[in-house]
């Protein structure tokens, strides 16, 4: 375990030199965040207006949604609307910062328009691939809550796990298709294949250092829950007003940042593996080695 954590420290610190060298990377988790903020803002007032919130956890069970009610079918068609709109602008964003790291990683030198241009080319990939993905939501979310209400506790439990174990093996099995998606021109259903594919020929240690990355990721924010955010919660509960705002304010952005930074690193991760696992020359895999030490980067990626 802690050599797994200690490989996902030095993947941080490796994606983080290639993030040294193009900052404006991290425009592109940026806008995904403020576009999906404010498609949720301007899609929360009909939908609340038609009680989508109250009534999604039912609506997205199958009998529910039946022609018999039509309000239930209709809800759930919105709701996997706006999953759909929500995962287009995530995955639209994500092929645009890949896209630029691979620049990157083969030695150019990416701009936010070239991020975007490549993400522009694949549009019609990406919104195949979000239709895929939510619907993959919409099926995982309905499991989730079908086993939330189902009165018996240890079928419950059960059912929480299961779905919890096949939220897991989607997010393992699609972890590369964004990459593939830049660099291979395939569909979605092929990509997510190969993605499959890829997943197995870098099965190792690989799959335990992304995982601590999302550790590393835990741990930051929660220092800076400690460190800042209960000094400025106290300095909230006594001074309140602007002062609880402010307070407030500061450690948002500060969250927010850790957030969208560790999104940057983990899509320059990965174009890194990907790059890694389909290099099929010693100068490829070397291009690879110019950020990411190459035997850190072999403990890493270990084949099955």
């Amino acid at each position: 375990m802690f050599k797994s954590f200690s490989n996902g420290w030095q993947l941080v610190k490796a994606s983080y030199n290639v993030l040294r060298q193009d900052k404006e990377l991290m425009i592109f988790p940026l806008l995904s965040t403020i576009a999906v903020i404010a498609v949720t803002i301007v899609m929360m007032i009909p939908l609340s207006a038609m009680g989508i919130f109250e009534s999604t956890e039912t609506a997205t069970t199958a009998s529910q949604a039946s022609s018999s009610e039509p309000n239930g079918l209709v809800l759930f068609l919105l709701a996997f609307l706006f999953y759909f709109i929500m995962y287009t602008i995530v995955i639209f964003c994500n092929t645009a910062l890949v896209g630029a790291a691979m620049i990157r990683l083969d030695g150019g030198d990416p701009t936010v328009q070239d991020g975007f241009r490549i993400a522009s080319e694949r549009v019609g990939a990406i919104i195949g691939y979000a239709a895929i993905a939510a619907t993959v939501g919409m099926i995982l979310q309905g499991l989730q809550n079908a086993a939330r209400e189902s009165d018996n506790m240890a079928v419950a439990i059960i059912g929480s796990i299961f779905t919890g174990l096949l939220e897991v093996a989607w997010n393992l099995i699609t972890f590369l298709v964004v990459p593939v998606l830049v660099m291979e021109r395939v569909g979605p259903i092929d990509a997510i294949k190969r993605s499959g594919s890829l997943l197995k020929q870098t099965w190792g240690e690989n799959i335990a250092a992304s995982f601590s990355m999302g550790v590393i990721q835990f741990l930051v924010m929660l220092l800076i829950g400690i460190v800042v955010g209960v000094p400025m919660i106290m300095l909230a509960s006594s001074a309140g007003g602007v002062v609880a705002f402010l307070a407030i304010a500061v450690l948002v952005v500060l969250l927010g940042f850790v957030a969208l930074f560790f999104a940057t690193l983990n899509g320059i991760f990965q174009a890194a593996l990907y790059k890694w696992a389909t290099a099929e020359t010693p100068e490829e895999k070397h291009q690879v080695g110019v950020f990411f030490d190459e035997s850190m980067i072999r403990n890493a990626f270990v084949h099955k």
